[in-house]
């Protein structure tokens, strides 16, 4: 799963980076630990929008918060009715610095030891993502190569020639949707690296660039 990030890149930058044609009125805060249901930057067709991370669907009652609606899996994301309507033509990208993730039972970190998790060349990330209402969720897939290492699931990054037909709304078969999941990068294909950081990211309190520092692991507890 993805259940924090970081976004630190500017509107011009993101736009840039893009190509974007459309930007907000407003600019976020730069923020080294974004926790669900915060506002975070979307990538619709040629747009950047602003956008509640947690999707709430139309049909949710009063009182739903999206809290648990942060992550769609990309295996279930066609039939799960939360995100159904979403995944055949409202789809987006979500643009970060990098994101967090926790050691699960895979054995060779210490359990929950947090890793930060970005692209080798410091461009943002581009994680596929749905849109409902101004709220968003991240499209996850069982995690591969050295992530999988780290935790069972990641976001899904798809190739840069697959971008425009993931955003293209007239795109609205489900089918077609989901021949884009498949073509899903991996770890190493998307230029991913990772390493662990302190477990002050625990805390939604904190929230400054030392969150992204590397920190040194006992011996027996290297990165491969």
């Amino acid at each position: 799963m993805c259940g924090r990030f970081a976004a630190t890149a500017s509107i011009d930058e993101i736009a840039t980076q893009f190509a974007l044609v459309g930007v907000p009125e407003r600019e976020l805060n730069q923020s080294w630990n974004i926790a669900p249901t915060t506002d975070i930057y979307v990538i619709v067709e040629q747009r950047l929008e602003i956008m509640k991370w947690g999707l709430i669907p139309t049909w949710a009652k009063s009182g739903f918060t999206g809290a648990n609606t942060i992550n769609a899996r990309s295996e279930s994301v066609h039939e799960k009715p939360s995100f159904k309507s979403a995944f055949r033509a409202r789809r987006c990208l979500i643009p970060a610095t990098g994101y967090f993730e926790w050691a699960t039972e895979l054995g060779q970190y210490p359990s929950k030891q947090p890793f930060f998790i970005q692209r080798k060349d410091k461009k943002q990330l581009a994680m596929a993502g749905i849109y409902e209402n101004g709220t968003t969720a991240i499209i996850t897939k069982e995690a591969e190569g050295f992530l999988a290492g780290i935790h069972h699931r990641m976001p899904l990054f798809l190739p840069r020639d697959d971008w425009e037909r993931w955003l293209d709304p007239k795109i609205n078969d489900e089918l077609g949707a989901r021949d884009l999941i498949n073509n899903g990068l991996s770890p190493e294909s998307a230029g991913l690296i990772a390493h662990p950081v302190s477990n002050q990211v625990n805390f939604v309190r904190n929230n400054s660039a030392s969150l992204l520092v590397e920190i040194p692991l006992g011996e027996a507890q290297t990165l491969l």
